[in-house]
């Protein structure tokens, strides 16, 4: 086999890799060298030159020039003798250089070598997939599910990259299927073992801010600028805009005309509700948009502590703090307050019972709702001996269930 079908034999190789012939001959001198350095234990007695206009390569051996019979090693010295039937003026202890032909490695040499080749070649390609993605760390990605696993799924891209999405980078909502393309954005990229390992992710706020660049054209060029973005996925998320020009309403530029806008982005969000709110410099305008349309009488900030306490009236509370603490929680994420909750009463005002389920446990609830006991002030204004003969109950039961009325309704 001689150098150019040696290098021929790697075309299907190239063309599918799309790699330059420029990098395949830098890769084949290195692959050359490896292969030198197995065979004679080093090549620092070899020059190796790439002519990649012509598509070939040479390997040159230099030796040195030895009395006769006293040569040590025949792969690195050359008696005087021999020396002088290529050109009678050589000498002892010149540099004698002389071409090597590929076939003269040998057949299981060159299989080495084609084998080599073949793993820096795809070194080479590991190494540009990792640069590619890692310069897209945070941009969206469509990939075709591949294989659906217990705790992640498998994605392929129209140049048959591969994506990971774990379980826990999926909205729990997500139902996929074989074949379906989904979105989602870059996470991480790192190397497992030799090969570049792509994380992607649906449940990265990211994933969120570029949906709306996408559907959004004023975030795209600038004139609208997402200032943060909080969710829990598949749930509920807030995000705060502002615009350069106090003309524009970023928050009606965002949501669009009855939601046509921003429905896009709720649709591949599996229905997550989206709030948006327009971003202020002042902590407690900040702090009561982030918690939504909601009543509030009163916010007092502590800055040093990023703390906010906010005034609201007993039947605010639960639009406050929203399912499951999500409102709340979101709002101080996105405010960037730990924000607190002072329920505010007068003597008119009363709570519901089921409003305490998650402190009482229901049964509880229930025998006092028997006896037509449904609010915390109906239970506190009796004398625990009159409950007793009303409900079903023991006396510490009792006590317990006032004890929690006070502390979370009288306070």
């Amino acid at each position: 086999m001689d150098n150019i079908a040696l290098i021929e034999s790697f075309g299907d190789f190239k063309d599918e890799k799309g790699i330059s012939k420029i990098d395949l001959m830098a890769i084949i001198e290195d692959s050359l060298k490896t292969l030198l350095r197995k065979r004679y234990d080093s090549d620092d007695h070899f020059d190796v030159i790439v002519n990649p206009d012509k598509g070939d390569f040479q390997i040159f051996l230099n030796k040195t020039i030895v009395e006769d019979e006293m040569s040590e090693d025949d792969d690195l010295e050359i008696e005087i003798s021999e020396a002088k039937k290529i050109d009678p003026t050589f000498e002892v202890g010149e540099d004698f250089t002389m071409e090597i032909p590929v076939a003269q490695l040998g057949r299981r040499n060159i299989l080495t070598l084609k084998q080599i080749l073949a793993t820096k070649l795809q070194e080479h390609n590991n190494a540009m997939l990792y640069e590619q993605f890692r310069d897209k760390i945070g941009e969206i990605v469509v990939g075709e599910i591949h294989h659906i696993r217990h705790k992640h799924v498998i994605l392929l891209d129209d140049e048959g990259n591969e994506f990971i999405l774990p379980k826990e980078n999926q909205i729990p909502s997500d139902f996929f299927k074989k074949g379906e393309n989904i979105r989602a954005i870059v996470e991480t990229v790192d190397f497992k073992g030799s090969k570049p390992q792509i994380i992607i992710s649906r449940t990265a706020p990211k994933f969120l801010e570029k949906l709306l660049e996408l559907e959004i054209p004023e975030i795209q060029d600038g004139t609208i600028m997402l200032k943060k973005v909080v969710r829990i996925p598949g749930e509920k998320a807030k995000i705060a805009v502002d615009a350069y020009d106090d003309r524009i309403d970023p928050v009606g530029a965002c949501v669009g005309v009855k939601g046509s806008r921003i429905h896009g982005v709720v649709r591949e969000l599996k229905n997550e509700n989206i709030d948006v709110i327009q971003w202020s410099k002042n902590p407690e305008i900040l702090v009561k948009r982030s918690l939504g349309n909601v009543t509030i009488n009163k916010i007092d900030i502590n800055e040093e502590a990023n703390y906010a306490l906010v005034y609201t009236p007993v039947e605010e509370i639960s639009k406050v703090i929203g399912k499951q603490g999500q409102n709340i929680r979101l709002a101080s994420w996105l405010s960037g307050y730990e924000i607190d909750v002072y329920r505010e009463s007068s003597e008119d005002d009363d709570v519901e019972l089921r409003e305490f389920n998650d402190d009482i446990e229901q049964w509880i609830l229930d025998e006092f709702k028997k006896v037509g006991l449904t609010t915390a002030k109906s239970v506190l204004d009796k004398e625990t001996e009159s409950l007793l003969n009303m409900v079903d109950l023991e006396e510490e039961t009792i006590e317990d269930v006032k004890r929690i009325l006070r502390e979370e309704f009288e306070d």
